[in-house]
């Protein structure tokens, strides 16, 4: 039943990628204008010379003049088959050696960031709603609509003042000096762990703030079943009985946030990154989009929605192993 199901999920993400590849290259060509155009409005805003044949050969090198369609298709084609996904015209390189290592830094601390937000949240949300009404509870409630209500990129900010200020130490970057051009080592390595959590608490903030609310809501809800009555009344311990029957229930709406929780961290951080100047994927990707990149632009798009689309598929499936009414549905 659970391989039956599995095997169905993963048959249609392939079309659904393909959708989602489609629909990333039309939203980056909807804006009026391409690269082209925009090169131009800047070479007259600085008052720069404008060569016409220049900017139509580039026009012609590129496709630009042809049909959304065909420069769909020579993307995308080029990208399933050669894993190219085209040159920047901004960066005039090729388009996998600019992303790859900020979507690996980015993936990396969007990981980070969700293993401190659950582990903090999902302890807290649970005591929270064993001790509704205490004091304790009073207190996570108060604390998590601070966090709530606090902006990362305010707390980045305070952050940053009170290291310069108090410490005399800069908390921007994921690297040391000596270390943000070198190759990777194990060093290197090390540094990247020593200034990731910075980023990591400050993108971690609302999110364990908002975790701690649904937890506490959720668990409240299955408390009170009968099958949490029966449980008791069968002689179970109150830690056993808790963590075997309305916690699993209660996580399934967190487990069914995974497809959501890298795109959202990862496209949601992009004010933060510009404040920390941390080297991921945000500010390049808000770079093309102003500049009107479009195939450095619809890469980021479509690594965001296969990270989406795989995601759903990973929650999917643990949902179902946790869950067996799902599958069996």
């Amino acid at each position: 039943m659970l391989l039956r199901y599995t095997i169905r999920r993963i048959l249609w993400t392939i079309p659904t990628l393909l959708v989602v590849s489609l629909l990333a290259f039309l939203i980056i060509q909807a804006p009026p204008g391409d690269f082209v155009t925009a090169l131009t409005a800047a070479l007259l805003e600085s008052g720069d010379d404008v060569d016409i044949d220049q900017l139509n050969a580039l026009r012609e090198r590129y496709g630009l003049d042809q049909s959304v369609w065909v420069q769909y298709w020579k993307w995308i084609s080029q990208v399933l088959i050669a894993g190219d996904f085209g040159i920047s015209f901004e960066w005039r390189a090729p388009v996998s050696d600019l992303i790859w290592e900020r979507m690996g830094l980015s993936v990396l601390l969007a990981t980070a960031t969700v293993l401190f937000t659950w582990s903090l949240a999902l302890p807290i949300g649970i005591y929270s709603a064993v001790k509704k009404y205490t004091i304790g509870d009073y207190v996570v409630t108060t604390i998590g609509f601070f966090g709530l209500a606090t902006p990362n990129f305010l707390l980045a900010l305070i952050l940053m003042y009170v290291a310069v200020v108090h410490f005399g130490t800069d908390v921007s970057g994921l690297f040391s000096i000596e270390y943000q051009n070198a190759p990777w080592s194990w060093a290197k390595f090390v540094d990247l762990l020593e200034h990731l959590w910075i980023p990591v608490i400050i993108l971690g903030t609302s999110s364990t703030a908002s975790i701690i609310r649904v937890m506490r809501a959720n668990l409240l809800d299955e408390l009170h079943r009968p099958y949490v009555v029966t449980g008791r009344a069968k002689g179970l311990s109150e830690t056993r009985l808790l963590l075997r029957y309305p916690v699993r229930i209660a996580l399934n709406p967190f487990v069914s946030t995974i497809g959501w929780v890298f795109p959202q961290i990862i496209s949601g951080s992009v004010i933060v990154s510009v404040v920390l100047s941390l080297p991921t994927a945000g500010p390049l990707f808000l770079t093309a989009l102003k500049s009107q990149d479009m195939y450095l632009a619809g890469s980021f798009v479509l690594l965001l929605s296969v990270l989406a689309v795989l995601g759903m598929l990973i929650s999917d499936i643990l949902l179902a192993i946790i869950d067996p009414r799902i599958r069996f549905k």
